[in-house]
């Protein structure tokens, strides 16, 4: 099977597991009562129903329109697949849903309309547009679109954008301005040839004369060659762009050309024509998914230029995810009745602005960089940027006041940011940044259990991702048949300590064992057997520098699985303990739980030290720590367990003044910034929402990362150990799949970091 039929084998089934499709409604209100549904619908939804009949605009404080966008289409369009109707179109519409959910926390319909006729479409949408506090258009083809969105956004009073026409005109937008910046040219002097006239093409040139391009310093091309007004053959749209020019090829229109701006096909860009262009050229080849020249042919040609794509494993992706879901995050926000081009155009500046901040090291982190920042291959926001939100829709909603389409004002701007970061919640971020991190660098990972079902299924998917290198230690046969029975159709290394093949290394890692622990009671026998058990002999793998990450624990209860890497790696400074961790991802964010796995009843110093690794933890995710040492008594000394929380929050007061830390104190408050400023305003965490918890013993920490994990609906990553020597970890017996991928991606970027 080639990898192009398995990745459709894999998203077919991604698709179909239930429940199927990638969008669902939940409820946002209670209702475990017979009060509760008379609330929510008859008699009390009569009330809502009256208000808003008798004052239109209510429909925002009684009903989700406010947070409800539809994203449409006739599936006329749809990506590079062309005209595959409605139906089939559903599959990428509930992904832009998706998108629009996990960017901006915006809720959407995905409305497929079976109608190839412009007048009808826009009759049909008209009709359901009560429904929605915005319309995404999406995937309807040239010149349609043009009209469709002109008249939709005459005759309604929301606000109205075809995404495939503006984003990617807001994205390079902002992405042009600074390019220019960087090689000292002036928007209005610069030559522009554009290549490819259809939605995009148009809407980009419309966007790019707006910030300053003069009009007669732009070519077009098409696939007969450069718009001129001599042309016989042109629609109204590209009318707008004819020139009387002599010019006919894009080979004569590049000669002196500043900027190469292409929304086409792939490879209609030569190297020799790169040569014509002027000093300092800027190229962004933008076609999907492959560009008009190899980002590595155009960087060949000419090194002095700067080089954009709409891809992401180059640098300067025009990604339209940086401008959507964030332009309607703003125009909803303020009840916009458009998207002007007042509101664009300050997302453009808005992108333009945010690429010469600092990065944070989040960023930095999920690009496996140390230093990005505003320059040639750093000319537009990354994707997983979590300041975009508070960013871009600001900026757009407030464009939406000053430009007077605004029904709601915002009055308190850095009350609204808040808003929108506690909207969001930052989970799948989280895991975005962790994953695109790991597969900057994959690190080999040793996964002991490698005849488990589940572990041979995780370390494909890890594979496939890029993410690491599995070595899977068991029986080569049993390991074979498994991944036949169930279709896996991939290559592992594959190790079995029990084997003559393994003998020899066996024979070393026994003789290194041996030395170390021989004063401990440890015979060379003893150390031969436990290299021939797979946990003792992945282990010394990483130890001896052979793998990078090990990871155990599938089928043996964690004390069992634990004990081996402790002997052979143990922790990283004799004089501590290692501490194991649980990752919450929660939509408030990510908690760091520990210790919840290794020292069963540990004192007033061993506590401090989780403390201190799980708040350096939570800075590795760009989480500020607030850390709560937590107790069933709130700031109290009258007993052991109460005392010695006491007691660590005096020793990291005194040794660690800047650490958000306090306690002890009970999770409920802890979890509650108000309570803790209300009822506690001398504590250190006094206003603020703990995102650290440290346990006064293994049991509560345990019990209680169980029972939430019990409970579903959160992701974790976990347990992970800290204050190791070497990455080594130990998952939960029978994780499933996804817990497996998780920590072994953490495992990846522990390595990494190390």
């Amino acid at each position: 099977m080639s990898k192009e039929d398995q990745l459709a084998q894999e998203a077919l089934e991604y698709h179909s597991r239930f429940p199927a499709g990638k969008i669902g409604i939940s409820p946002t209100k209670g209702y475990g009562s017979q009060r509760d549904l008379s609330l929510a619908y008859s008699p009390g939804v009569a009330a809502p129903c009256m208000e808003i009949y008798r004052d239109h605009q209510k429909v925002y404080d009684y009903t989700a329109k406010g947070n409800l966008v539809a994203v449409v289409t006739n599936g006329t369009a749809v990506l590079g697949l062309g005209d595959i109707g409605a139906l089939a179109s559903k599959p990428v519409m509930e992904g832009k849903g998706f998108l629009f959910k996990i960017f901006a926390g915006i809720d959407v319909f995905d409305i497929e309309i079976s109608e190839p006729d412009p007048e009808k479409f826009i009759q049909a949408v008209k009709a359901i547009a009560p429904t929605f506090g915005g319309i995404n258009l999406e995937d309807i083809k040239a010149p349609e679109a043009f009209e469709i969105e002109r008249r939709l956004k005459a005759e309604l009073n929301i606000p109205v954008m075809h995404d495939d026409q503006h984003g990617t005109a807001i994205i390079s937008g902002a992405a042009l301005i600074n390019a220019l910046e960087l090689v000292g040219k002036k928007i209005q002097k610069v030559k522009v040839v554009v290549n490819g006239a259809g939605a995009a093409a148009i809407s980009c040139t419309r966007i790019y004369k707006q910030l300053g391009i003069k009009a007669e310093n732009i070519l077009m091309c098409d696939s007969k060659g450069v718009i001129r007004t001599a042309r016989k053959d042109l629609n109204k749209e590209k009318q707008e762009f004819a020139v009387d020019t002599l010019i006919e090829s894009l080979a004569e229109a590049l000669k002196g050309a500043d900027v190469f701006i292409g929304l086409s096909v792939a490879d209609v860009l030569s190297e020799e024509m790169l040569l014509t262009m002027s000093k300092d050229p800027i190229i962004f080849a933008m076609a999907n998914p492959d560009p008009e020249i190899r980002y590595e042919l155009a960087l060949k040609a000419r090194p002095d230029a700067i080089l954009a794509t709409g891809r992401s494993d180059y640098p300067n992706q025009v990604n339209n995810v940086l401008g959507f879901p964030y332009i309607f995050r703003g125009a909803l926000d303020v009840q916009a009745t458009t998207i002007n081009e007042e509101m664009k155009l300050a997302a453009v500046l808005a992108l333009a602005d945010l690429a010469k901040a600092p990065v944070p090291e989040q960023v930095n982190i999920a690009y496996n960089q140390k230093d990005i920042s505003f320059g040639r291959e750093y000319i537009i926001p990354k994707p997983f940027d979590n300041r975009l939100i508070t960013h871009v829709a600001p900026a757009v909603a407030k464009a939406a006041m000053e430009s007077g389409v605004a029904r709601k004002e915002i009055t308190n701007w850095d009350s609204y940011k808040d808003h929108l970061l506690d909207r969001m919640g930052i989970d799948s971020k989280v895991l975005r940044m962790v994953q695109n991190r790991a597969r900057t660098s994959p690190k080999s990972i040793v996964f002991c259990n490698g005849e488990e079902y589940s572990v041979i299924k995780a370390a494909q998917i890890l594979k496939q991702e890029g993410i690491a290198h599995p070595i899977l230690l068991g029986n080569k046969n049993r390991i074979a048949q498994l991944m036949k029975s169930y279709n896996i159709d991939e290559k592992f290394s594959v190790v079995d300590p029990e084997k003559q093949e393994s003998r020899e290394k066996v024979e070393r890692y026994a003789h290194i064992f041996w030395e170390k622990k021989q004063r401990k009671g440890i015979t060379f026998y003893d150390a031969r057997k436990r290299m021939q058990t797979r946990d003792y002999f992945g282990a010394m793998m990483v130890d001896q520098k052979e793998a990078d990450v090990v990871i155990t624990g599938y089928s043996r209860s964690f004390s069992l699985s634990l004990h081996p890497i402790l002997e052979v790696i143990g922790s990283a400074r004799n004089s501590y303990k290692a501490a194991g961790m649980m990752i919450l991802l929660t939509r408030r964010g990510p908690l760091f739980l520990a210790d919840t796995a290794v020292i069963p009843n540990p004192d007033f110093e061993d506590l401090a030290r989780i403390a201190l690794m799980a708040a350096q933890m939570a800075k590795t995710f760009d989480v500020e720590p607030h850390v709560a040492m937590l107790s069933f008594q709130n700031f109290s000394y009258s007993s052991e367990i109460s005392k010695k929380m006491a007691q660590a929050v005096a020793y990291l007061h005194e040794n660690h003044p800047d650490l958000s830390v306090d306690g002890g104190v009970q999770p409920d408050f802890a979890l509650n910034e108000a309570l803790m400023l209300k009822k506690f305003p001398f504590s250190k965490l006094s206003g603020k929402r703990a995102n650290v918890f440290i346990f006064p013993n293994i049991a509560s920490g345990n019990l209680t990362y169980k029972f939430i994990r019990g409970l579903g609906d959160i992701q974790v990553i976990g347990p992970v150990m800290l204050g190791m020597r070497k990455p080594a970890h130990v998952m939960q017996m029978q994780s499933s799949i996804e817990e497996i991928v998780h920590l072994a991606t953490f495992g990846v970027m522990d390595a990494q970091l190390r």
